[in-house]
């Protein structure tokens, strides 16, 4: 029997390749990958999966306030950008944020406290006024999607990606940054963790799993239909964030409010903040934000760009858009 690097490397994980009667929506180029147990946890290398505290919401109640269920879910993907678009959101007046990542979905511990101690974690908001909540781990979570329709099966769902090379590289600056944080031994480098001892790709290192998108995607709209689904590219929020935020607007039929006039590029911190129209004041994403990355040599790069592009090309398919990521 011939078999294709892809599928060696598939019986090397004692994983099953997809073959042509699979019912997967995945090519033979792409290797079968398995929800484990792991993604329903933290990484035990760093359990900052992009936690912090996000602004927005009622502090306190107002006449005719409610703690809701969220009506919308940022599910991921982590280091693609799930904190900015949140802040971003938070400007609109019919929008209500979450504070914290409240982890209900990915972790049985919190889960088994049921949905109204969810519905606790939520912020006050009015009738007209739409909660958002994020989590980043849920992209990733097998029993995250199931778990979510039981609470809402209307809910609508935001998935943020980017560059899958470069949001492998920023997991691992965070993680290597928390541990550091907490007086421990840093990570081995870049290239020990995304490389096995043989130099391929090691698809069982969570933030190299984490960035293959059509995966964790297809899960989903397993349970929920696309239209419930919102693709953010994470890039452009990046480099411009108003046409992404005026999707969202779109997409939660909250109208428009957020204007060019919100945003004010900081050369310093290298990325765009959020500015008081009319005013010079701004508020910025905290200094874990936008860490430097460390260097990665060219042919690193190439052998992981190569490795993504077929599971890119699938995810584009699926979608109905393209990113034109460097193949």
């Amino acid at each position: 029997m011939f078999l294709t690097p892809f599928s060696l490397l598939c019986l090397i994980l004692n994983k099953p390749s997809v073959s042509s009667n699979s019912s997967s929506s995945f090519g033979p180029d792409v290797v079968s990958l398995e929800w484990s147990h792991e993604d329903n946890n933290n990484d035990a290398n760093g359990s900052d999966y992009e936690s912090g505290s996000e602004v927005g919401g009622l502090s306190s109640p107002s006449p005719g306030s409610l703690q809701r269920l969220p009506q919308c879910i940022i599910i991921g993907a982590r280091k693609c950008g799930t904190r900015a678009l949140l802040e971003f959101l938070s400007i609109h007046s019919r929008i209500v944020t979450a504070r914290d990542e409240v982890h209900f979905f990915d972790e049985d511990s919190k889960y088994n406290l049921g949905i109204e101690w969810y519905r606790q974690q939520m912020p006050y908001s009015t009738p007209d006024q739409l909660t958002i909540e994020k989590t980043p781990a849920y992209f990733v979570t097998d029993s995250a999607p199931e778990r979510i329709k039981a609470m809402d099966p209307s809910v609508k769902l935001i998935v943020i990606v980017r560059d899958p090379v470069v949001r492998l590289i920023s997991d691992y600056a965070q993680l290597n940054a928390n541990k550091v944080a907490k007086g421990e031994r840093p990570l081995r480098a870049f290239e020990r963790m995304v490389l096995t001892p043989e130099g391929d790709v090691d698809i069982n290192y969570k933030p190299v799993k984490t960035s293959i998108y059509a995966f964790y995607y297809q899960r989903w709209t397993e349970i929920f239909p696309s239209s419930q689904i919102l693709v953010v590219d994470g890039d452009r929020l990046i480099d411009d964030p108003f046409p992404e935020v005026r999707k969202v607007e779109d997409f939660l039929d909250i109208g428009h409010e957020v204007t060019v006039e919100h945003f004010s590029f900081n050369a310093t911190k290298g990325f765009y903040c959020i500015r008081v129209p009319g005013t010079d004041m701004e508020k910025c994403l905290n200094e874990t934000k936008g860490r430097r990355h460390p260097h990665i040599s060219s042919s690193l790069i190439q052998q992981l760009r190569k490795f993504y592009a077929s599971y890119n090309r699938q995810f584009y398919l699926m979608i109905g858009q393209h990113f034109n990521w460097p193949e």
